[in-house]
């Protein structure tokens, strides 16, 4: 039985990836943790999300709620998730992380750790998307350099980061085909008398408004035709599914490391 720590219990993602653990087989929630803020504190999980009493109470102290043979779930915000991911190291554990927003900074303490702790990082733990990414890989390099290539993304009113996680991982998988850099070739902003497009670049645009799960879409747009590649979510219980695979796989590999959906799914 894999046990399983969710944090940031309290959000949409957590209360999803609560959903996704009690709905697959060989998994045990044994660990729910919140801000020292929330409402929530001393809340059974189960009831949490409408499911009756689990036994499990919200906490705020995650050490607590570590062992070795232990996986944490983390879909937070990168200040935190950094926080847990020493916690995590300390006690021996590992850890699934879907947090995005994280610059490069953070991006490198997080590496730190692959010495020290079995994690898996990802943008998007949507076994969907992963296969898009591999799509957009093919793509890139049978029309990428005939193309003007632009990213387009949507997401509800409340996620605070730009461009989601997701559209950075189509830009560097399309980037990567191509053999660029997307801190060089990608185009992350346009206002006022841009000039005419440059060759080369990878554009992104972001929408925000209402309750869109999430939805991407690459254009590979050259004359007289275009190519889009989409994926669109209906629902967050598609990535805390993946998340909860990916952390079933963490626990059968039990290998310090850092891991990506891709190596989860065998791609």
């Amino acid at each position: 039985m894999q046990k399983l720590v969710v944090t940031g219990a309290d959000g949409r993602m957590g209360r999803a990836l609560i959903e996704a653990i009690l709905d697959t087989e060989q998994t045990q929630l044994v660990g729910a943790t919140v801000k020292d803020d929330s409402p929530f504190i001393g809340v059974d999980a189960g009831e949490l999300i409408g499911r009756g009493k689990l036994g499990v109470s919200v906490s705020v102290d995650l050490s607590a709620c570590l062992a070795s043979d232990v996986t944490v779930i983390d879909f937070t915000v990168p200040v935190a998730t950094l926080n847990h991911l020493k916690c995590v190291a300390e006690a021996g554990a590992s850890i699934v992380i879907g947090t995005t927003g994280l610059n490069e900074q953070e991006l490198e303490e997080l590496r730190s750790y692959k010495e020290k702790v079995a994690m898996v990082f990802a943008g998007n733990y949507s076994v969907g998307v992963n296969l898009t990414l591999q799509l957009l890989r093919m793509a890139a390099k049978i029309i990428g350099d005939s193309s003007d290539i632009e990213v387009i993304e949507a997401h509800h009113r409340h996620k605070v980061d730009a461009p989601s996680g997701t559209a950075l991982m189509m830009g560097e998988a399309v980037a990567g085909a191509l053999n660029k850099d997307l801190k060089e070739c990608g185009v992350f902003a346009r206002e006022g008398i841009t000039g005419a497009r440059e060759p080369g670049t990878i554009g992104f645009s972001t929408i925000r408004g209402g309750d869109i799960v999430g939805e991407h879409t690459v254009m590979f747009a050259s004359e007289g035709e275009r190519v889009e590649i989409s994926h669109k979510a209906s629902s967050r219980q598609t990535f805390a599914r993946g998340a909860v695979r990916a952390a079933k796989w963490l626990n059968h590999e039990n290998v310090c490391g850092l891991y990506s959906m891709e190596d989860v799914l065998g791609f």
